[in-house]
Protein backbone atom coordinates (compact mmCIF):
# COMPACT_ATOMS: atom_id res chain seq x y z
CA UNK A 1 0.00 0.00 0.00
CA UNK A 2 1.43 3.54 -0.96
CA UNK A 3 1.62 6.07 1.39
CA UNK A 4 0.37 9.37 -0.08
CA UNK A 5 -1.00 11.48 2.62
CA UNK A 6 0.30 14.24 1.18
CA UNK A 7 3.07 15.02 3.34
CA UNK A 8 6.43 16.04 2.27
CA UNK A 9 9.01 13.28 2.81
CA UNK A 10 11.03 14.13 5.47
CA UNK A 11 13.91 16.47 5.34
CA UNK A 12 17.90 15.07 4.98
CA UNK A 13 20.14 16.66 7.89
CA UNK A 14 22.70 18.46 6.12
CA UNK A 15 26.67 16.68 5.72
CA UNK A 16 29.14 18.19 8.02
CA UNK A 17 31.15 19.36 5.04
CA UNK A 18 28.51 21.32 3.69
CA UNK A 19 27.37 22.78 7.41
CA UNK A 20 31.58 23.75 7.48
CA UNK A 21 31.61 25.29 3.54
CA UNK A 22 28.37 27.18 4.24
CA UNK A 23 29.48 28.60 7.54
CA UNK A 24 32.62 29.44 5.60
CA UNK A 25 30.62 31.39 2.46
CA UNK A 26 28.30 33.23 5.46
CA UNK A 27 31.51 34.69 7.16
CA UNK A 28 33.23 35.16 3.37
CA UNK A 29 29.42 37.40 3.03
CA UNK A 30 29.74 39.33 5.95
CA UNK A 31 33.45 40.28 5.16
CA UNK A 32 32.53 41.24 1.76
CA UNK A 33 29.06 43.00 2.80
CA UNK A 34 31.17 45.16 5.48
CA UNK A 35 33.93 46.40 2.95
CA UNK A 36 31.52 47.09 0.56
CA UNK A 37 29.45 49.37 2.71
CA UNK A 38 32.12 50.95 4.68
CA UNK A 39 33.71 51.80 0.88
CA UNK A 40 31.15 54.06 0.23
CA UNK A 41 31.58 57.37 -0.29
CA UNK A 42 27.64 58.83 0.10
CA UNK A 43 27.72 57.76 3.97
CA UNK A 44 26.53 59.89 6.36
CA UNK A 45 29.43 62.65 7.60
CA UNK A 46 28.44 62.70 10.69
CA UNK A 47 28.86 59.17 11.25
CA UNK A 48 33.05 57.84 11.91
CA UNK A 49 34.62 54.33 12.01
CA UNK A 50 33.44 51.20 10.64
CA UNK A 51 30.37 50.05 10.72
CA UNK A 52 29.50 46.68 12.25
CA UNK A 53 26.72 44.62 10.38
CA UNK A 54 24.08 43.05 12.62
CA UNK A 55 22.23 40.46 10.21
CA UNK A 56 22.83 39.50 6.36
CA UNK A 57 20.46 37.28 3.75
CA UNK A 58 22.49 33.79 3.93
CA UNK A 59 24.04 32.64 0.38
CA UNK A 60 21.57 31.32 -1.09
CA UNK A 61 23.19 28.70 -2.69
CA UNK A 62 22.33 26.31 0.15
CA UNK A 63 18.68 25.43 1.26
CA UNK A 64 17.26 27.07 4.50
CA UNK A 65 17.70 23.52 6.29
CA UNK A 66 21.20 24.20 6.33
CA UNK A 67 20.98 27.62 7.91
CA UNK A 68 18.86 26.15 10.90
CA UNK A 69 21.18 23.57 11.15
CA UNK A 70 24.02 26.12 12.13
CA UNK A 71 21.65 28.09 14.12
CA UNK A 72 20.56 24.39 15.98
CA UNK A 73 24.48 24.38 16.35
CA UNK A 74 24.92 27.45 18.27
CA UNK A 75 26.99 29.43 15.37
CA UNK A 76 24.15 31.58 14.19
CA UNK A 77 21.72 33.49 15.27
CA UNK A 78 18.64 33.84 13.51
CA UNK A 79 17.39 37.83 13.29
CA UNK A 80 14.38 37.40 11.58
CA UNK A 81 13.03 38.03 8.44
CA UNK A 82 15.30 35.52 6.73
CA UNK A 83 18.39 37.05 7.68
CA UNK A 84 21.12 35.67 10.06
CA UNK A 85 24.03 36.88 12.26
CA UNK A 86 27.32 35.03 13.57
CA UNK A 87 26.98 34.66 17.12
CA UNK A 88 29.93 35.92 18.68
Amino acid sequence: MDDSSGSPPPAEKPSEETLKAAYKAFKKRVKVTTLDYNSRLGKAPTTSGSAQLTAITPPNEYPKAVWQALVDQGKLKYAGQGMYELKG
